[in-house]
């Protein structure tokens, strides 16, 4: 099996890294071994071709299931694949992601309403709630659990990589995961062992950006992703024939990171997923 990585530098270091910029966070703070994995994450694409142990694997899923979880209710499930057949159907349809292929484990991560539901109907009681309330906590709870499972997994030495685009081929992946009514698939999650040099850790927005002190600012927010654009584009410039929604508007030259963010938010993705969800078992009232 392999050995456990290597300690990652101090918090402060790992996080002006994470903000690509100077920050002064972190400096007055003891070395945390937890908060620096966490900080020092990158997401994995390459893997190599050595199994992930069935009791490793195991403990993982119990990670995942430490989760925190909206009222006790659970409201998720795990598919786990092996069978490299099943994944490479999954790498197939995607289409341009191939190396999910060399994979080990494949596990897609669902919200499930069906097992309170059968809950329900074992102790003589309607279930009431099938509505959007229900819908957003049990796609909270999956996304919890993908999280700790993550984190669990990088802290094991594994790498992963979560795949939002098996929401784009939701018949095939029903009938291959065998997923009944009141169930959904979140998001894939690649797992295997790191091959090659590690990922470079994403940039991530400034937190005057994200973090709103008392009340919602965004008075400076446009100013500062103006900046934000700028360092990421000396760290990570993106490559003018690998953008967003290519088909529509072309490669271009010195493109942004906001840029290319409005490019894919322009245009509607997974419209039909709604009604999907409402063929499938989903009331969303």
């Amino acid at each position: 099996m392999s050995s456990s990585p290597a300690a990652p530098p101090p918090l402060a270091a790992l996080i002006d890294a994470r903000y690509g910029a100077a920050t002064g966070i972190g400096a007055g703070i003891a070395d945390n071994p937890m908060l620096a994995r966490i900080l020092d994450r990158r997401v994995q694409r390459r893997y190599r071709a050595e199994p992930v142990p069935d009791d490793l694997l195991d403990a993982l899923l119990a990670c995942a299931q430490s989760a925190p979880t909206k009222s006790d209710l659970q409201g998720y499930s795990i598919i786990v694949w092996r069978d490299k057949a099943k994944i490479a159907q999954v790498a197939d349809w995607i289409g341009n992601m191939p190396w999910i292929k060399d994979a080990p484990v494949f596990l897609l991560f669902c919200a499930d309403v069906r097992r309170n539901r059968l809950l329900c109907e074992r102790h003589g009681m309607p279930h009431g709630n099938d509505n959007m309330d229900t819908f957003l906590n049990t796609a909270v709870d999956a996304a919890l659990a993908l999280a700790h499972f993550s984190l669990a997994a990088d802290a094991a030495g594994l790498g992963t990589c979560p795949i939002s685009y098996v929401r784009n081929h939701l018949a095939g992946i029903r009938e291959l995961a065998g997923l009944p009514d009141g169930v959904y698939p979140i998001a894939g999650l690649t797992l295997g062992w790191p091959e090659g040099r590690r990922p470079y850790a994403s940039m991530r927005l400034p937190q005057g950006v994200v973090v709103h002190r008392e009340r919602y600012d965004e008075s400076g927010m446009m100013a500062a992703v103006a900046a934000y654009d700028a360092g990421r584009a000396r760290r990570e410039p993106l490559r003018a024939d690998g953008l967003k929604n290519m088909k529509t508007y072309g490669p271009k030259e010195g493109c942004t990171w906001s840029e290319n963010m409005a490019r894919q938010e322009s245009l509607p993705e997974r419209a039909d997923f709604a009604a999907w969800l409402r063929a499938h078992g989903w009331g969303l009232k």
